[in-house]
């Protein structure tokens, strides 16, 4: 599978250099290696999880020496054009943030060209709708808001993560230069806010019916998903939207004509997910799930359905500008 670099490197003195290769044309691509199946007796022995080792994805950079070395002379090769192309010493690295995902564009997918198959859907398919919709939404009630963290899939940690009392510390600055500061205030503020977590679902698969409830599943061209309650294994770690909140949200959408359907992430016992509607909802805040269905959930290339992706924008729209 090609596979791009996107990143940024940070030099000693302060200054940067912002990383892309694999995703022009002309750009070269990167892999990591497969083992040919005519000695990998050994390995499909191995159960599923263990099939690849995080110690065996080690990324194929480059192959050709560079002249007049003896010694890791592919390797000199390749610093010498680091050197060259984005003036990078070899201890730059240290202080690199890369990345490594598929190579290559976002494509119609089916014969009707209904569907979006892309890399990364899940979560920039909800964060660019909501976006847009905010952006595009030119009067409110109330003041609208869009956050954009990360490190979603591996706990909301981190100074970026939804865990760090960046959101918070924000809406505490805009008192303080409105009227004020108060801690009372800031939490009276919180409490009477409204939020849709915006995440995506699992869309249901019918070459896997034995995990997936149909009676309460999302589907392709139904318009975005509420999810009542994430979690796994039931509602284990997750929000659990009331009922009130859930009743003012439909009226909203079909107010504006916006459809929705509500759904869980699959059979109770098979499994789950959850996101970070539960860190906003300690703060007393109305929190719902609702986003877009996808299959092929953190695959390589994941699939939506171009229908929902435009009823979402248009959902985060009504929420925002009607929501009471």
């Amino acid at each position: 599978m090609p596979l791009a670099i996107h990143g940024v490197v940070v030099r000693k003195d302060g200054t940067r250099e912002t990383i892309s290769i694999g995703e022009q044309d002309t750009d070269p691509v990167f892999v990591v290696t497969d083992l040919l199946v005519h000695l990998s007796s050994k390995q499909m022995e191995k159960k599923a999880s263990v099939v690849v080792e995080g110690e065996n994805l080690d990324i194929l950079i480059g192959s050709r020496p560079l002249a007049g070395e003896e010694k890791d002379a592919a390797a000199a090769q390749i610093l010498k054009l680091l050197r060259e192309t984005y003036h990078i010493e070899k201890e730059d690295l240290m202080s690199a943030e890369l990345e490594v995902v598929p190579a290559g564009k976002a494509r119609e997918c089916g014969l009707d060209r209904s569907m979006i198959m892309a890399y990364g859907q899940d979560d920039r398919i909800c964060a660019y709708t909501s976006l847009a919709a905010m952006l595009d939404t030119e009067q409110v009630d109330r003041t609208a808001c869009c956050i954009l963290v990360d490190k979603e899939e591996i706990g909301s940690v981190g100074a970026t993560g939804m865990h760090s009392r960046f959101f918070e510390n924000a809406v505490a600055e805009l008192y303080e230069k409105l009227e004020g500061f108060s801690e009372l205030k800031l939490r009276r503020a919180l409490a009477h806010s409204t939020m849709i977590s915006s995440d995506v679902s699992a869309a249901y698969d019918p070459m896997y019916t034995d995990v997936y409830e149909k009676r309460s599943s999302s589907f392709f061209g139904r318009g975005p998903v509420f999810t009542k309650h994430t979690g796994s294994r039931g509602k284990s770690g997750s929000n659990d939207a009331n009922a009130e909140y859930i009743a003012k949200l439909r009226r909203v959408f079909d107010d504006n004509h916006v459809g929705f359907q509500m759904a869980e992430m699959g059979k109770i016992d098979a499994g789950g997910g959850g996101t970070i509607a539960y860190i906003l909802a300690a703060y007393g805040m109305e929190v719902i799930d609702g986003g877009v269905a996808v299959l092929c959930m953190h695959a390589p290339w994941e699939i939506s359905s171009k229908a929902d992706v435009y009823e979402a924008y248009k959902g985060y729209r009504a929420f925002l500008k009607d929501m009471r």
